[in-house]
This record gives C-alpha cells, structure tokens and sequence, in this order.
C-alpha cells in the first residue's frame, strides 16, 4: 500500500518561556525538522522577551522552518491554541503536532505521533503519560495531580463511555480535516479548551489513539489554577451529558444525525409507554414516524403506516407497510386517509412541534374506529430542573430535549390535557416517564446497570409528584359521542 504524503505542522504554544523555550526546539529530532514543513511558536503576549528570544534562536540556526508570532494581547490557553489551528488550516496541513514551550513534554516522542498519524490517519493522537502510571510518578508528576488525573479520567470514561488512560495531557496531534468541523470559536478559551475537543471529537466518533510518553516535572512556572481546572473539566463534561439528555444546551457541540431521538428501551420510556398502549393485530398511524417503537408494534401483528417529515433509513422504512413523507401543516398527506379508519393513531413527540395542533388534533377524530384511540407523548415543560432555570432567569433551549428550539408550543400535564379535551376527547389513561438515564449508559454492562437504578430510584419521584419530576407524558384519548 502506498504511503500517504502527509503534511505536518507542529504548533509551539509559549507564555513566558523564555528560560526553556530554546531546550525545547533544541530537543526536537532532525529526522522531525525534515519531516514537517514548519514549527510555528505562538508566544500569548508574553511579559518577557520571549519572542523577541524565538526570533534570535531562529536567526542563529538559520532555521527557515521556524516561524514566530506573538498575539497582541494575552488569549488564554485554549485561545492561543485556536490561533495556532486556525494558522494550520489555513496553510494547508494535514496534521498539526501541539507540543508546549515550557519543556513539560519530550519533544523526542515527535517522531512517535509522525508515524500514528502515517500509519492510521486517525482523528487525534494523544500523548499519555498514564498508560503506565508508575513511570509518571517516577517522573516527577505530584501525587495530588496524579491521583487527581485519575479520578477526573475515570469521571469522564464514565460519562462519555471512552477506554482512555488519560484526558490531560497537553501532547496532542489533531487532522486538520476534522478541527475545521469543530466548533472552536465556541471552546474556553481556558486550560479546559483540551477536555472540550476531546469530548466533541468523541460525540463525532472521531478515533482517538493514545501512545506513550515520558513525564517529567520540572522547574517549570505552572499557570493552572488546578481547583478550578478541575471544576471546569467536570461542568463542560457534565453540561455536555445533560445536551444529550435533552436538558440543556451546549452550544460547542451539534447533533450528529437529522433523526434526534434514539429509540429509548428502558420500560419506563415514553417509547415504551406509546407501544403498550397499542393493542395487538390493530391498524395503526403513526404520524411523525422515526421507527422508535415500529419493531414492537409489528410483533404485536398490527399494521403500521408512517407519516414523516423526512425520508427514514432504508432498514427502518421496510419495517413499516407504508410511508408517506409530508409536512404536516401541508394538506397533501390528508387526501391520502380518505376512507381510512384507524384502532390506533400514535402523536409521540409531535404536537409541540406544530404551528395549529388543534386542527390536527380535531381533524384526526374522523379517521378513528368507534373505539379508537390516539396516544400522544409531551415533554413536561413544568419539570423541575425548567422550574430552576425560571427561579435565575434563565430558559435554556437547547437542540433537543424538553426545550427543544424546535418546539412551538410546551405543555403541562393539565394543559396537555385540556388540549385534547377541548378537541373532543376524554381521557383514558396515562403514564410519566423518568429522566432517561439509559442514554448515559453506552455499551458498558456496570454503566447500564447504573443508569437503570438511577432510573428506577427516580421514578419513584416521578410516582409522588409528576409535575415536578416527569420528564414526559403519555396520554390515552378517545373521541366523545353524542348520545
């Protein structure tokens, strides 16, 4: 197989380094220095003279490679390494080599990341000092950084279902390919900028691969305040945990996928909850169909037909007997239900999202066998954690979720009902779902079990007070009949 010509970059990051900037490019290998088109050092405004020092060592070593620059004004961390991958992008490199000015990490280990990246063209390479962590100690790390690496490593494992030793290291590669996707604008400008691509270039299922580093801990000036380090990495991992529950936002990373709800297996779940309640060998619409519960509606023998917004994955779409792809505020999909009637019309996740829920709501009514229901799933607006958002002025939409920004219209549990009721219908029954805490849970047999008595345990919150604790409703409606 012939070997991909790749362009490399290494980027340099300096603030005041002006006792150990010239060690560390003194250290860099030849074979590197040939190998990458430049090493670029980008000095945070300095209160030293360590540009100034940068551009002398370059004059000196005739080293037309290196190239210095120094922000006008301090950019923080993350800040100044956003530069640095803006420059990389720019200048057309295939991978930029992030490596610190205050000698902390070997610039012999280079070479290391240079064949990774020749060899698998992953998304990052990650220098772990971890993967054999008594030589970390054995070079110098402090205990309380080393037992505190360990502790935030195996938080965010959990969280964001990864096997890696570490999460901490400043000696990274990235592909240009991928930053250019990333949204860095957004990122901290502070130390946890690093926990931050890390989390994103995993929610893209981007490859990740570690190698080994040695550490070492010298007289080197240390800028992290490490209390609040610590404070940041838990909250960014944390807030992006509640994004993809659905409870808030997270505006440095995006849904992946047009379909924004995974089908949820827990029994407890609003998926669930819709499929229980569809009796068997019936006739049923589905409006507003992602596939989420077509599997069990189909071992029930009922007859399903689909209506959507946007085309469903082939293997979804053969599950259902027919699809109709419309808008729902249209009027073309309605010619299509003339002489239809239905046991079951299923609105999960649907009447929040439209403009005049009432009609359709109203409209429905006509194409429901004389004992027929419609089964209608919410999120419950008066949650809460919304509650608690309101108290300090905030209402945090969010890509998906109770506060979808999607969402034109948001219910209580009485005001979800009043709607229908309103429309013709009483209410048959119902059910209120907990917080989703499956979709923390990955592939990990341990995390599923946790999640799933998370899940347990609060519902019995939701049990007491459905206002306060349901995360979703799921209603049961029948149409009155004159008597």
């Amino acid at each position: 197989m012939e070997e991909k010509n790749l362009k490399f970059m290494i980027l340099v990051v300096a603030y005041n380094a002006i006792t150990t900037l010239v060690k560390v490019l003194d250290r860099i290998p030849k074979d590197v220095w040939d190998e990458v088109g430049e090493v670029v050092v980008f000095d945070d405004c300095s209160s030293d003279e360590t540009t100034l020092l940068a551009k002398g060592y370059k004059e000196s070593r005739k080293l037309e490679k290196l190239s210095i620059y120094r922000n006008e004004r301090n950019l923080g961390y993350g800040g100044n390494q956003k530069k640095g991958y803006e420059y990389a992008i720019s200048k057309g490199y295939d991978y930029v080599i992030l490596l610190h000015g205050d000698g902390q990490y070997a610039p012999e280990s280079l070479g290391d990341f240079i064949k990774v990246a020749k060899e698998r063209e992953p998304a990052m390479v990650s220098g772990s000092r971890m993967l054999n962590r008594k030589r970390a100690l054995k070079g110098g790390m402090p205990l309380y950084k080393f037992l505190g690496n360990i502790i935030l490593t195996t938080y965010q494992n959990f969280m964001l279902h990864s096997k890696l030793s570490e999460f901490h290291s400043g000696y990274r590669m990235y592909k240009t390919e991928v930053l250019k996707n990333l949204h860095l604008d957004k990122y901290s400008d502070d130390f946890h900028f690093d926990t931050q691509i890390m989390v994103e270039i995993l929610h893209r299922h981007g490859e990740i691969v570690e190698i080994p580093i040695p550490t070492f801990y010298g007289k080197e000036i240390c800028y992290v305040n490490g209390m609040k380090y610590a404070f940041n990495v838990f909250k960014s991992v944390f807030q992006y945990k509640l994004f993809t529950l659905g409870l808030t936002n997270c505006d440095w990373v995006e849904p992946l996928s047009k379909t924004k709800y995974s089908p949820k297996k827990s029994p407890l779940s609003s998926h669930k909850r819709v499929a229980f309640f569809v009796p068997r060998n019936s006739t049923v619409l589905d409006i507003g169909a992602e596939g989420n519960y077509i599997e069990e509606l189909k071992e029930k023998g009922c007859n399903v037909i689909g209506i959507t917004l946007s085309s469903l994955p082939s293997e979804v779409k053969s599950k259902y007997d027919e699809v109709i792809i419309d808008d729902l505020e249209k009027e073309g999909w309605k010619e299509f239900l003339s002489g239809k009637r239905f046991d079951a019309i299923i609105l999960a996740d649907v009447i929040e999202h439209l403009r005049d829920s009432k009609k359709l709501i109203s409209f429905l009514k006509d194409f429901l066998k004389k004992d027929g229901i419609v089964i209608a799933s919410t999120p419950n607006i008066a949650h809460l954690y919304i509650r608690f958002c309101l108290l300090f002025g905030k209402f945090p939409y969010s890509k998906r979720g109770i506060l979808d920004e999607t969402h034109l219209h948001f219910y209580t549990k009485k005001s979800f009902r009043k709607l229908f009721e309103n429309e013709g219908y009483h209410l048959l029954n119902k059910r209120f779902t907990p917080i989703p805490f499956e979709l923390f849970s990955g592939k990990s047999r341990f995390t599923k079990i946790v999640a799933q008595i998370l899940e347990y345990s609060y519902y019995i919150f939701v049990k007491i007070s459905p206002s306060l604790f349901a995360y979703q409703m799921v209603y049961v409606f029948r149409k009155n009949y004159k008597i």
